[in-house]
C-alpha cells in the first residue's frame, strides 16, 4: 500500500503530465475548451441577467401602493379619519388622501382636457386613499392586506398597484426554467464533447496503454491522466466562460447604467462575484470529469494485451 506522500506525488505527476500533453496540441485542446466555455457562458449569462432583473424588481416591490376608492356618501371627515386610523397599523407605512378636487386637477393636467371637463355638472371622481405598505411585506402579505382593506365599510374598491410586477415575476420564472432546460442540454453537450475527445486520446495512446498493462499497471493508474485531462478541459472552459460573461457585462454596463438612471433604480448588471465564478468553474471541472470518466470507463476496459 502506497504512502500518502506517494499517492499525492502520483496525482501531481498525472496532472502535470496531462497538462503537458494538452499543451502539445494547443489548437485542438483550445477548440475543445472553447466549446465548453461557450456552453457554460450562455446559461451563466442568462441567469445573471435574471438575477439583476430580480434585484431591480425587488425595489419596485417595496414601492407598491394600495388605492382605496371611497364609497359614495362618506364625508371628507370620515375618510380622513379612516386614513389616520390606517396609519396606526403595523403593515402600513403611511397614507395619503386624494380629494375629488385634487384628483380632477391632476387628471386635467395629465390629459389636457381642461375645456371638456369644465362642462361637467359635477366631479365624477371619488375620494381616494393611497396606502403605502411596509417594505417588509411580500406579495402574499400585500394581497391579504388589500383584501382586508377592501372589506372596510367606507371602501368601495381596493386595488393593489402591483399586478404588472407580479406578471413580470411569472414571466421571469418561466424564463428561468427555460434557461435551466437549455443549461441541461448544453451540459449534456459538454459531456459528449469531452467524452469524444478523451476517446480519441485513448485510441491514439492504445499501444502505450497495452504496454503499460503488460508491465502490471492497474486500470486506476491508467485512468488517472485521462481524468485530469477532462478536468483541465473543464477548468479552461470555465475560465473562458467567466471571461465571456464579464466581457458581455462590461459591454452592456454603460447602456444599463443609463437606463437605470432614467428609471431611478440601482445599478444593473452586477457581475458573477466570487460565488458565481466558483460555481461556473466547479461546473466546468465537474462536467469535464464526468465526460472523461464515462469515456474512460467505456473504452479502457476494451483495451487488453493479447
Amino acid at each position: 500500500m502506497s504512502s500518502p506522500a506517494a499517492w499525492v506525488a502520483d496525482h501531481l505527476r498525472a496532472a502535470i503530465g496531462s497538462l503537458g500533453r494538452l499543451s502539445r496540441t494547443r489548437v485542438a485542446s483550445g477548440m475543445t475548451a472553447a466549446v465548453l466555455g461557450i456552453s457554460l457562458a450562455l446559461p451563466a449569462t442568462f441567469l445573471l441577467l435574471l438575477q439583476n432583473i430580480e434585484s431591480t424588481t425587488g425595489d419596485w416591490d417595496s414601492g407598491a401602493q394600495i388605492s382605496l376608492f371611497i364609497a359614495g356618501g362618506v364625508s371628507e371627515e370620515e375618510y380622513r379619519a379612516l386614513a389616520t386610523e390606517l396609519e396606526q397599523r403595523s403593515q402600513v407605512q403611511r397614507t395619503e388622501v386624494v380629494t375629488p378636487k385634487a384628483a380632477l386637477e391632476e387628471f386635467q393636467g395629465i390629459s389636457g382636457m381642461e375645456g371638456a371637463l369644465e362642462l361637467l355638472d359635477e366631479n365624477p371622481l371619488p375620494p381616494l386613499i393611497v396606502v403605502v405598505p411596509s417594505a417588509e411585506l411580500d406579495a402574499g402579505a400585500l394581497d391579504t392586506l388589500t383584501g382586508e382593506l377592501g372589506q372596510l365599510e367606507q371602501v368601495d374598491q381596493a386595488r393593489l398597484d402591483l399586478e404588472w410586477v407580479q406578471r413580470l415575476h411569472a414571466i421571469m420564472e418561466l424564463i428561468r426554467r427555460g434557461v435551466w432546460l437549455v443549461a441541461a442540454l448544453l451540459a449534456i453537450t459538454v459531456v459528449l464533447v469531452v467524452g469524444n475527445t478523451i476517446r480519441l486520446a485513448i485510441e491514439n495512446r492504445r499501444e502505450e496503454i497495452v504496454i503499460t498493462k503488460l508491465i502490471g499497471a492497474t486500470n486506476a493508474f491508467i485512468r488517472r491522466p485521462f481524468l485530469y485531462e477532462g478536468a483541465w478541459y473543464g477548468l479552461g472552459g470555465g475560465l473562458l466562460a467567466v471571461s465571456l460573461v464579464e466581457l458581455g457585462r462590461a459591454l452592456l454596463y454603460g447602456p444599463a447604467r443609463a437606463l437605470s438612471e432614467l428609471y431611478g433604480t440601482g445599478l444593473l448588471l452586477h457581475g458573477l462575484g466570487a460565488s458565481g465564478t466558483f460555481w461556473v468553474l466547479a461546473s466546468g471541472i465537474g462536467l469535464g470529469l464526468l465526460g472523461s470518466w464515462l469515456a474512460v470507463g467505456r473504452h479502457l476496459a476494451s483495451i487488453e494485451p493479447r
